[in-house]
């Protein structure tokens, strides 16, 4: 199967002016490719296919005024001929809508790279990329050292945040195991994981309690009323210096956040996952629906359920694990998992679960950890 990484990269200054060249080129030959295929469009003349598009690089190249697309790695804009030629196919097949223009403001900073093995390979702590040479990078993945060695794809370098990033995709073997027991995992608000495996109880915290993203949520507040109060005195609404340098902190806080919600799924899902379970079950949750609650939105938003099943879905798919999900109306919180009744009154506030029948008394999500590991399909 093929895996996705990112690294990052640390150019020096020759080598990441170079790259800002490959991302305006690249924007350009997008822009102007697409132009020209409206224009042929709007005249009743044939749609040019990626490689009539490839074909009218070199000459465009020649011109005097476009001298300086020669300064970059031609493989790249033919790549970029390839993705907009797979963008026309997709609104052909009415999978997708009319390609865009890309704004140089508003428009994403990357540009892609070539992945055969011999112009692309990793040695040591250096990757070595067409036209840009040798470039530090780091990693705690340890890839195929060597020219020739790995097989990857779709390498891209974007620039986010003032970090340049590398990501790309590498052909892996699927990780064959002894797989044993059964896994039951209740998402929730207050607890991101509740898990029952072979009946013993694991929890996995709400990161977005910790100190760490409660003290980055403070200052984001405290930024958004600063820039809030210079827009009320300035009242051309015009983005002043000051005003960027606000909203770029900002941006960079959001960033921040996300990223340590992703590193914290990605290492709650990696647990999960090494247990080598021979079934995880699941409930198909109705997130559209829950988002309707004003009051529990935003912190379902923040626990980024959907991240956390796709992680699940690709990671157990890579160790042979069967992953099973249980109908959303399934009553896991409602039923004893010890005689089996459905307790119809439970409210959302009730933490605690006490049985009507039996007389059992459970923490209420590690009782539907266990009614879902216990779920046959």
């Amino acid at each position: 199967m093929i895996r996705s990484f990112k690294v990052r990269l640390f150019p020096t200054k020759e080598q990441e002016e170079l790259m800002w060249k490959h991302i305006g080129c690249s924007r350009f030959i997008w822009n102007y490719m697409l132009a020209l295929q409206n224009e042929r469009y709007k005249n009743g003349e044939k749609y040019l296919s990626r490689f009539d598009m490839i074909k009218l690089i070199t000459p465009l190249k020649k011109q005097d005024s476009y001298e300086w697309l020669s300064e970059i790695s031609a493989t790249a804009l033919q790549i970029v001929c390839t993705d907009l030629h797979k963008a026309f196919q997709g609104m052909f097949n009415k999978i997708a809508k009319h390609p865009k223009f890309k704004s140089k403001k508003f428009a994403k900073l990357s540009f892609p790279v070539v992945s055969e093995n011999k112009k692309f390979y990793f040695v040591n702590d250096i990757v070595t990329i067409e036209k840009l040479g040798k470039v530090k990078y780091k990693s705690s993945y340890e890839f195929s050292q060597g020219r020739g060695v790995g097989r990857y794809s779709n390498a891209r370098i974007s620039y986010t945040n003032g970090k340049w990033i590398l990501s790309f995709g590498m052909e892996c073997e699927n990780q064959a195991q002894d797989l044993s027991g059964r896994i039951g995992i209740d998402l929730g608000v207050k607890e991101l994981a509740v898990v029952s495996h072979n009946g013993c109880q694991i929890v996995f915290h709400n990161i977005n309690k910790s100190k760490r993203v409660r003290t980055l949520k403070h200052k984001l507040v405290h930024l958004q009323r600063k820039v809030d109060r210079k827009y009320r005195t300035n009242k051309s609404y015009e983005k002043t210096k000051r005003i960027l340098k606000v909203e770029q902190q900002i941006k960079e806080i959001y960033y921040h956040l996300s990223k340590i919600r992703e590193n914290y799924i990605h290492q709650t899902t990696h647990q999960l996952v090494n247990l080598n379970p021979e079934i995880i079950t699941m409930e198909d949750l109705n997130v559209s629906g829950m988002m309707k609650n004003r009051h529990l939105s935003k912190a379902i938003q923040e626990q980024c359920f959907y991240e956390f099943r796709r992680q699940m879905e690709y990671k157990c798919e890579d160790k042979g694990i069967k992953l099973q999900f249980v109908d959303r109306f399934y009553p896991s919180s409602k039923t004893c998992s010890c005689c089996g009744s459905v307790k119809s009154n439970l409210k959302l506030s009730d933490r605690t679960y006490i049985c009507d029948e039996c007389g059992l008394v459970i923490d209420r999500d590690f009782n539907a950890a266990l009614n879902l590991e216990r779920y046959v399909g």
